[in-house]
């Protein structure tokens, strides 16, 4: 996948998930995780590869919002399937 286009859909991602409100603590914990995680992919330089845990948590977080935040969700799943289908 090209580097611009993991780039875009992980600030899209952070976008979402900076807009993200009213969450229990759950839920804080793994946003908070998971921006962690977009702030060191956006960081790591092109032909990095994603390891699992960072895909398992980012599935974790789409099915725990799935009903709650719609939006986020969207991102997410996105995001997800653009880095499936580059074979990550």
């Amino acid at each position: 996948m090209a580097d611009t286009k993991l780039t875009k859909l992980l600030e899209e991602l952070h976008t979402a998930l900076d807009a993200t409100e009213a969450v229990d603590e759950k839920g804080r914990e793994l946003l908070r995780a998971l921006n962690a995680d977009i702030k060191e992919l956006l960081d790591r330089s092109e032909g990095a590869q994603t390891d699992n845990s960072f895909l398992e948590r980012m599935q974790e977080t789409a099915a725990y919002f799935e009903k709650t935040h719609p939006a986020f969700t969207s991102a997410l799943s996105n995001l997800l399937t653009a880095l499936s289908n580059a074979g990550i």
